[in-house]
């Protein structure tokens, strides 16, 4: 299978677990936001994640809507993805305290020496944005795949 036979959502996974292990995941609207603010060229990628309950929430839609614009501004791939469940399997449902976490925003950055580490699936995540771009589609919407 070559990088560009990589579904995007197979892409997401591997980038997300090995993101996770690099200590390169940011995860919450707020967190996000704060390092947008502060240091907006260290992000690589946005996941913005909502099941269908979560369309209907405007203050989430809103906090997405800006997030999308800001990262546009500063050339981030943005990517919506469907089933935060499974997205919670991944990087983590719960934080230490063993309360739920904001999985509506995840930021993957570059910081200590992880972009080499994540490029291959960050370049076929990035192409596909790219693609998406170039069929109109802003924000390219994806799923992880199923275990």
């Amino acid at each position: 299978m070559t990088l560009e036979d990589l579904p995007a959502g197979q892409a997401l996974e591997e980038l997300l677990l090995e993101a996770q292990k690099q200590g390169a995941v940011t995860v919450g609207v707020y967190e996000a936001a704060k390092l947008l603010n502060v240091d907006p060229d260290s992000v690589l990628l946005c996941v913005l994640a909502a099941d269908e309950d979560d369309e209907a929430d405007l203050a989430l839609q809103i906090h997405f809507t800006l997030i999308q614009a800001f990262c546009c501004e500063n050339d981030i791939a943005v990517l919506r993805l469907g089933g935060v469940q499974r997205l919670a399997e991944l990087v983590g449902g719960t934080n230490a305290a063993d309360e739920p976490r904001d999985l509506h925003c995840v930021l993957l950055s570059g910081g200590r020496g992880a972009t080499h580490l994540l490029q291959p699936p960050l370049h076929r995540l990035t192409a596909f944005c790219a693609e998406s771009r170039g069929r109109d589609q802003w924000v390219p919407f994806i799923s992880l795949p199923q275990r």
